[in-house]
């Protein structure tokens, strides 16, 4: 038996931004949790080194789920081209169940 999770991974400069995001996909019942870590990135953007300080956002959700997840993801995110990364992952069967049951 498969139990896969989905996981979506995202970051967002505006805090508040992620928070409302997060908020919205419980809300609404797109996923069954959503984790927030403060993190520092460095990257090349247009010929320039940038260092900024970010929000991490780890969406935990059904895969059936994915595209419903990226839409808003790609309305609400503030970065001129967003980070959008996902993987579907075998889980544990009691959270498996977990995620399944939090998502309509």
């Amino acid at each position: 038996m498969q139990r896969k999770v989905l996981v979506v991974i995202t970051t967002e400069e505006n805090n508040e931004v992620a928070l409302k995001i997060g908020k919205f996909l419980i809300k609404k019942k797109l996923a069954a949790c959503v984790s927030f870590k403060e993190i520092n990135s460095i990257y090349s953007w247009k010929g320039k080194l940038e260092h900024t300080k970010e929000t991490e956002i780890i969406i935990k959700s059904k895969p059936q789920k994915l595209e419903f997840i990226l839409d808003i993801l790609k309305k609400e995110l503030t970065n001129e081209l967003p980070q959008l990364i996902y993987k579907a992952f075998e889980s544990e069967g009691s959270y498996h169940d977990w995620i399944t049951k939090s998502i309509v």
